[in-house]
Parts: structure tokens; C-alpha cells; sequence
């Protein structure tokens, strides 16, 4: 594994620390992470109240590829929704409502970072 490969793995890991901790002080209940299917994941499964919701976090170091949010794009919308979908057949809710969220995380210099909570992104 090259060093850029394992130091962007190495921040989505942390900014998915990051969203998890924003979510439970939120009072998000999270149910599991990294729920992976259909040669994708979908990184945060939580509950918010009675909404089971899909989070997507997008973590990086800088601007210079966009806006973490920006990369979300409708293809990787679709991606989500068809493992949601395959979530939902494995772990059967009821009439439960889902939503989809977005967390983008910016890191600056340091420890820094600017965190934006896109709630019902798509």
C-alpha cells in the first residue's frame, strides 16, 4: 500500500471518529459502522430518535480536490441508497423512516478541523 493511499485511509478513519463523537453528543444512538455490501460502505448507521439514519462522512486535508461535501456525488448517492436498501433487507424495519446525512470534515493545521452536519443531504 503506497503512503498516500495509507494517509487518506488513515483520515477518513479519523474523521469518522470525529463524526461519531459529534453524533453521540447529538444524542445519535450508533448502530454499526462501516456496514459494507455491493463492493461499497456506508460508514455510519445511526439512530436519531426514532430515524434510522445513513451518514456519509467525507474527510480531507484541504480544499484543493473541492469541498469534502462536493465529492458526494449522484452516482455515490446512488451507491448509498442501494446498499441502505440491502441493509434494510438484512436488518428488516418496519415502516421505520431512513434518512441519508452527509458529515464533511476539513482538517486545517494541528488538530483543527471545521466539521458540517448536512442532515437529509439527499
Amino acid at each position: 500500500m503506497t503512503d498516500g493511499k495509507r494517509s487518506t485511509q488513515a483520515l477518513g478513519l479519523r474523521g469518522e471518529e470525529i463524526a461519531c463523537a459529534y453524533l453521540e453528543k447529538k444524542k445519535y444512538a450508533i448502530v454499526t459502522r462501516r456496514f459494507r455490501m455491493f463492493h461499497g460502505e456506508i460508514d455510519i448507521v445511526a439512530r436519531d430518535g426514532t430515524t434510522l439514519v445513513f451518514v456519509e462522512v467525507k474527510a480531507r486535508a484541504d480544499e484543493s480536490f473541492g469541498r469534502p461535501e462536493e465529492s458526494v456525488t449522484p452516482g455515490k448517492q446512488r451507491q448509498i441508497r442501494k446498499i441502505a436498501l440491502g441493509y434494510l433487507v438484512e436488518n428488516p424495519l418496519g415502516d421505520a423512516a431512513c434518512r441519508f446525512d452527509v458529515i464533511s470534515i476539513l482538517f486545517g493545521d494541528g488538530d483543527g478541523y471545521r466539521l458540517e452536519h448536512f442532515v437529509d443531504a439527499f
